[in-house]
């Protein structure tokens, strides 16, 4: 049965009662409040819901993840890098990020990213929660994307492109920094194709919920930097 949270309280049911179908459902209710958003976090679970839907709660078994090691580029994704025709930065501009990814797909109408979930990210991004990823071409946003970042682990959200290859050097550049800076796996949350072929795996929930334990409260030395960086350098 579908537990329904009490706005008073931050507490989650235990993991292992999410509903096999639809996979990894686990409550409904509550806000978007930091305090729950972070809480979620920490306990495994994440919100994720239409517009008209009650604002939902998941935790999906298994679980797609990404480990630092495992990344793969490909070979024509390194040409991309090496000729630098993109600059990425971080945390230089969270709203266009969010707004950018928040847009209908095109074959997909309305988004989960609604304005209320583009301010409570906003709310986590000013506390140091959320960060953003922007991909850049002659001075223009073409690609990107965002997460929570909480010890040594990097919850992935969203990401955008108006740019063939725009969000895969993004995510690389990401991914690169964070293995640099001491994270141990970037949460997936649902496989894509997209995602697999970077190195992306599935591991239980059970699996999940141990990196959560061991790394959670690990620090990191990963520096949220403005200033643009050399895709170059991850080639080598």
């Amino acid at each position: 049965m579908l537990t329904w949270l009490d706005r008073t309280s931050l507490k989650f049911p235990a993991l292992n009662k999410a509903l096999r179908e639809p996979n990894g459902l686990l409550a409904a209710g509550g806000d978007l409040s930091a305090a729950r958003l972070i809480a979620a976090y920490r306990h495994g679970c994440f919100p994720w819901y239409q517009d008209g839907q009650p604002l939902l709660w998941w935790s999906p078994d298994p679980r797609t993840v990404l480990l630092p090691d495992n990344l793969h580029i490909s070979r024509s994704l390194r040409k991309v890098l090496r000729s630098d025709l993109f600059t990425v930065t971080f945390d230089r501009s969270f709203s266009q990020v969010i707004h950018a990814c928040a847009e209908p797909r095109h074959d997909e109408h309305g988004t989960w990213i609604t304005s209320a979930m583009q301010a409570a990210y906003f709310d986590l991004h000013k506390q140091g929660y959320a960060h953003s990823v922007e991909v850049w071409h002659d001075d223009q946003l073409v690609g990107g994307l965002y997460g929570i970042a909480i010890g040594q682990l990097f919850f992935g959200e969203s990401m955008f492109s108006r740019m063939s290859n725009a969000s895969k050097v993004g995510f690389v550049t990401l991914v690169s920094a964070l293995k640099a800076a001491g994270f141990v796996l970037i949460d997936c949350q649902m496989p894509t194709t997209h995602l697999l072929n970077f190195g992306a795996q599935s591991i239980s929930r059970e699996r999940f919920s141990e990196y959560l334990s061991d790394h959670l409260d690990s620090a990191n030395s990963m520096q949220w930097s403005t200033q643009p960086l050399i895709t170059s350098t991850l080639t080598t």
